[in-house]
């Protein structure tokens, strides 16, 4: 069994999320009852896989698998933008956050799994056959599948500069 995180460790998270959604233009829930709880599950997903996964969607324990949904997901930013809330609500429109909406419970965005992965297995081949992109590029484009930021260089930076996304939350794009 692995032990819950102490009260130090959440709110150390919860304050550096904060500031980092704030500085990038996110709002984190303003229920920080609830926020912290979902902050205490990235924490015991952290130690239990080695990557913060989403608390609220069940992870393979596969890290290639589950990247889609280590925080920040994937699907946030269109979750913020139809539902003003992700998925499990750690992440709010600034209508919720400043009161003006109530944040409420959205339809899950992530697709099955065999979709996942046919999805996964069409890109390798097409990057394979060199179908992607017409033209070559002197460096390869990386797409941060967090925010969509792209950049043109022999790997993908180490931190997204937009979202904080890590350096495995890239994909080739070019």
């Amino acid at each position: 069994m692995i032990p819950g995180p102490d009260p130090k460790s959440i709110d150390a998270l919860y304050a550096r999320l904060k500031s980092e959604a704030e500085a990038n233009g996110y709002f984190l829930n303003p229920d920080v009852e609830f926020t912290k709880d979902l902050v205490r599950g990235l924490l015991v997903n952290e130690a239990r896989y080695g990557y913060p996964n989403c608390p609220c969607r069940r992870a393979t324990g596969v890290k290639a698998e589950d990247l889609d949904v280590i925080c920040p997901c994937d699907y946030r930013d269109a979750d913020l933008g139809q539902y003003d809330a992700c998925f499990c609500g750690l992440y709010v429109s600034q209508r919720v956050a400043k009161g003006e909406k109530p944040a409420a419970s959205i339809p899950e965005r992530r697709p099955p799994k065999e979709e996942r992965t046919k999805m996964r297995e069409e890109r390798e081949s097409m990057e394979k056959e060199g179908a992607v992109g017409t033209r070559k590029l002197p460096l390869p484009v990386w797409r941060c599948k967090v925010c969509g930021y792209l950049c043109a260089r022999e790997e993908p930076p180490e931190i997204c500069p937009v979202c904080k996304a890590k350096k495995d939350r890239f994909e080739r794009f070019m």
